[in-house]
C-alpha cells in the first residue's frame, strides 16, 4: 500500500514537471468545440486546452488540470487561454461573425487580485468586444467570499464581459446564488443530458433547470449533447443552446478559425 502511493507520489511529481516544460515549449493547444442554437446555426464554441505529450501521447485534462491548480500553473495556463479567446474573437469581429467564446475561470486565476485588470487589458489589446466573451465558473466558486464574488463579477459585468456558471446541477446548486449572481447564462452538466429524455429523473432536473432559468432570463447551453433524441428533447423543452458531438467535436482553434473565415468569404 505504501509503495503504490509512493508510486502514484512520484508519477503526480514527475507529470507536474512535465506540465511545467509543456507549458513553454508549447505542448500545450487550444481546441474548440461548436454552440449551435435550436436550428442548428453557429453561434459560438468552447475553448478547451489539450495536451499532446511527446511520450505519454493525449493527457486527459482531468488529470492535468487538477496538477495545474495545485501547482499554480493554473494562472499562466488561464491567462493564455483568455488570450487566445480574445485574439479569436477579434480574428471574427474582423470576419464579421457575431460569434461568442467562452473560456473557463479556476477558481484560483479568478481569485487574483488583479483578475479584473488582466481582463481589461487584454480586451484592449486585442479589440474584442466583451459581450461575446463568456467567462465559465463552476459552483464551488461561488460557496466562499461570496459578497467577494459578486463584487468582482459585477465589476467584469460592467465591462460587458458575460458569466456562466459551468456543470450546473452537479455541486451546490443553490436558487438563491442564483438571484444574486450577475449571469448570463447556466450549463447543464453532459451526466444529465446523457440520460434525459429516457430516464425520467434526469429529465426532470433538465425541465426544472430549464424552467428556472426561463424565469430568471437566462442562456442555458446543454453539454455533451450526443444522439437527436437528446436535441429534441431539449429544444421542446426550450433550451437555447447546444454543444456536443451531434454538432461537431473539439477542433484545433486555428483550422476552426479558418473555417469560419471561408464561410464569411462564401456568404459575402
Amino acid at each position: 500500500y505504501e509503495a503504490a502511493m509512493q508510486a502514484d507520489v512520484q508519477e503526480r511529481l514527475a507529470l507536474e514537471q512535465d506540465l511545467k516544460k509543456a507549458a513553454t515549449d508549447g505542448q500545450l493547444a487550444v481546441y474548440i468545440q461548436p454552440q449551435v442554437d435550436a436550428q442548428g446555426a453557429l453561434v459560438g464554441g468552447e475553448l478547451l486546452m489539450r495536451w499532446n505529450h511527446p511520450e505519454r501521447g493525449n493527457v486527459p485534462p482531468s488529470r492535468f488540470i487538477p496538477l495545474a491548480e495545485a501547482s499554480g500553473l493554473i494562472l499562466r495556463m488561464g491567462d493564455w487561454m483568455i488570450s487566445q479567446a480574445c485574439e479569436a474573437l477579434a480574428q471574427l469581429q474582423a470576419q464579421g461573425r457575431a460569434l461568442s467564446i467562452s473560456v473557463n475561470v479556476s477558481e484560483r486565476q479568478f481569485r487574483q487580485e488583479d483578475f479584473v485588470e488582466r481582463i481589461r487589458n487584454v480586451l484592449a489589446a486585442t479589440g474584442a468586444k466583451p459581450e461575446l466573451l463568456i467567462l465559465e465558473v463552476t459552483e464551488s466558486l461561488l460557496i466562499e467570499n461570496l459578497d467577494d464574488t459578486i463584487a468582482r463579477m459585477t465589476e467584469l459585468v460592467q465591462l460587458g464581459v458575460r458569466f456562466s456558471i459551468d456543470d450546473f446541477g452537479t455541486g451546490y446548486s443553490s436558487l438563491a446564488y442564483l438571484k444574486r449572481l450577475p449571469l448570463y447564462e447556466l450549463k447543464i452538466d453532459k451526466s444529465f443530458v446523457q440520460d434525459a429524455p429516457a430516464d425520467p429523473n434526469d429529465a426532470a432536473i433538465v425541465q426544472s433547470i430549464l424552467a428556472v432559468a426561463g424565469h430568471l432570463k437566462l442562456r442555458v447551453v446543454a453539454e455533451g449533447v450526443e444522439t437527436q433524441a437528446q436535441a429534441d428533447f431539449l429544444i421542446q423543452n426550450q433550451c437555447k443552446c447546444l454543444q456536443g458531438y451531434l454538432f461537431g467535436r473539439p477542433q484545433p482553434l486555428g483550422l476552426w478559425l479558418g473555417l469560419q473565415a471561408k464561410a464569411a468569404q462564401g456568404g459575402a
